[in-house]
């Protein structure tokens, strides 16, 4: 008996034990990750997920964005007077209804390539009609003047980056244009990724990806309907299903009835959003604003011109757009809205979740994704 509580005393001590030592490996994991992310990313890891899932959707759900319009230092600063206007091609501005605000859905030009034509082009919109508060950031990029890589973290999506460890690398540095949020984690969303010839977690029929081509372009589409693994294809990150596609958002975002959009309600809450897509003409778009819901997400992107669309990851700490003027020396990088959290310099070091880095053509290094 005496044995027998001994062994029951030492396993009761091993259980106990086991979240603390877990726990601590997740706050000393390399990489750049804040305490509170750390902590949800633990607590999903030792099957906390569903109380975690719980928690947001309360919290998120009950705070419902301002129906005043925001206020000036919330938004993106305009193009200064006297710019001189690029060359090249130009998105069309983005409709918007009265009574809009100084620079909605007027875009701002970004990076100059070498002629002098623009890559990038930033503006942004209100896309909750009831919530004259939320406002979606959007940003353009032209890729026939950039190219797009698809950059693995320490931790995601396999949990072992490249030589350069989880940050731009040197080679794109130079000529960097934005870096920006992927998706949720793999484990949370059951999805797949591809880099570097290596595939993990494992691809899946159905979801939505984003594919980067041995060229530095990227398509959106579906997995086995739009997009397959060819010798064309460097790098994919999947993420839930399509939001958008042919144009419109696809039926069902509001009720997420088979979880296609993450957890149950998840589609309901207020928070920052990210989405990506690509336009008629194949150019790329990023959308991220605070206090969308999926459906306002979908509607921003429609409305910013994307014909297919995914959303990237969601809420504070995750969704980021950093943009960069490397044709303007010593200049410092910006988020595309003011509200974004943590340093626009993101990713210049090494980062436990995986990015996409965009270089202009004429500086971008050869590689269009660093692996895991």
């Amino acid at each position: 008996m005496r044995r027998r509580g001994k062994f029951v005393a030492l396993g009761i001590i091993a259980v106990l034990a086991y979240p603390g030592v877990t726990y601590a490996q997740a706050l000393a994991y390399p990489g750049d990750a804040s305490l509170s992310v750390r902590t949800i990313d633990w607590m999903r890891q030792i099957g906390a997920g569903p109380v975690v899932n719980a928690v947001e959707n309360w919290w998120y759900t009950r705070h419902q964005p301002s129906t005043v319009a925001p206020a000036a230092g919330a938004l993106p600063r305009p193009a200064p007077a006297g710019q001189t206007a690029p060359s090249g091609a130009r998105p069309a501005d983005i409709p918007v209804a009265p009574p809009s605000l100084p620079g909605e859905g007027v875009w701002v030009p970004g990076a100059r390539a070498a002629d002098g034509a623009a890559a990038d082009y930033t503006t942004f919109i209100r896309p909750d009609s009831g919530h004259a508060s939320v406002v979606a950031g959007v940003a353009w990029l032209d890729q026939r003047l950039v190219k797009t890589s698809l950059i693995a973290g320490t931790k995601e999506p396999r949990g072992a980056a490249g030589p350069e460890g989880g940050a731009v690398p040197a080679a794109l540095r130079f000529g960097l244009v934005a870096t920006f949020n992927s998706g949720f984690k793999t484990q949370d969303c059951g999805c797949g990724a591809y880099l570097d010839g290596t595939e993990g977690p494992r691809l899946r029929d159905g979801v939505a990806s984003a594919v980067v081509h041995r060229d530095g372009t990227v398509s959106i589409g579906q997995w086995g309907r739009d997009e397959t693994l060819t010798p064309d294809v460097v790098a994919v990150r999947q993420n839930l299903h399509l939001v958008v596609d042919g144009g419109a958002p696809v039926p069902g975002l509001r009720s997420n009835p088979a979880g296609d959009w993450g957890s149950a309600s998840n589609q309901f809450q207020f928070t920052w959003r990210s989405g990506l897509g690509v336009d008629r003409a194949g150019n790329l778009i990023y959308v991220a604003g605070d206090k969308l819901t999926l459906t306002t997400l979908a509607d921003a992107m429609v409305r910013a011109g994307m014909v297919r669309g995914m959303e990237l990851d969601i809420h504070a700490q995750m969704v980021t757009f950093n943009a960069y003027r490397p044709d303007v020396p010593g200049s410092d990088p910006v988020h595309l809205l003011p509200a974004m959290s943590g340093s626009a310099a993101r990713y210049l070091k090494p980062d436990q979740r995986d990015f996409f880095a965009v270089s202009l053509r004429s500086t971008a290094g050869a590689n269009p994704g660093v692996g895991f």
